[in-house]
């Protein structure tokens, strides 16, 4: 009986139901940026003309502070000082990150710019062996990685699959000479970026490598 009296009751209390409505009408929302666009919005260069007037700056350098718009635009679109474009399909391009009202009227050049480690290890030249089989550590300490043994069978330039460092059998020597380029220097060149035999820069036993 109290159930009789109470159902009506009930129903004229019941909330309604609220439906999602979904429209495939895109928004015309000023910045909506819809999901993978094949229109990419324009982002005007931040690079600005007032960089090329003097400044005087407070720090380490004892100089004025410019640089021409040229000069800026060069260094907004290089992805390293030793590389031009991206090395890594994860990468952002240096000339769309480096856009927006954040870098406006700012010097370039200041700008964190680390050389590309890709390019630097081509630098290296040939660690020559006598052996079928090397090994590498990366030099040790805590900068160093892993041992791994390298195979140099082949008539081939072969790079350690963690730092990169190449090696090659010493019998391949001048098979390696006929080639008309080779991916690292076969002899050092006496560059800037070359690191010796040892991969260590000081001595210490926790030094930089």
């Amino acid at each position: 009986m109290l159930t009789r009296t109470l159902a009506p009751r009930l129903r004229s209390f019941a909330l309604p139901l609220f439906r999602a409505s979904y429209s495939s009408t895109p928004s015309n929302a000023p910045h909506q940026v819809p999901a993978n666009d094949p229109h990419p919005r324009f982002s005007p260069s931040p690079v600005s003309a007032t960089n090329a007037v003097p400044t005087s700056v407070s720090g380490e350098r004892d100089q004025l502070t410019m640089e021409t718009v040229e000069q800026g635009e060069k260094m907004r679109k290089m992805q390293a000082p030793n590389r031009e474009g991206i090395w890594s399909r994860s990468q952002v391009p240096r000339e769309k990150a480096m856009s927006g009202p954040r870098f406006e009227q700012m010097i370039m050049g200041d700008q964190p710019r680390p050389y590309a480690a890709i390019e630097l290890i081509h630098k290296q030249p040939v660690r020559w062996t006598k052996e079928r089989t090397v090994s590498c550590d990366g030099g040790g300490g805590p900068l160093g990685h892993p041992r791994i043994f390298i195979n140099v069978d082949k008539p081939q330039i072969t790079p350690c699959t963690y730092c990169g460092l190449p090696f090659a059998h010493e019998k391949h020597r001048e098979t390696l000479k006929a080639l008309p380029h080779t991916s690292y220097p076969l002899e050092p060149t006496g560059d800037e970026f070359e690191v010796g035999e040892k991969q260590r820069i000081t001595d210490e036993a926790l030094g930089q490598r």
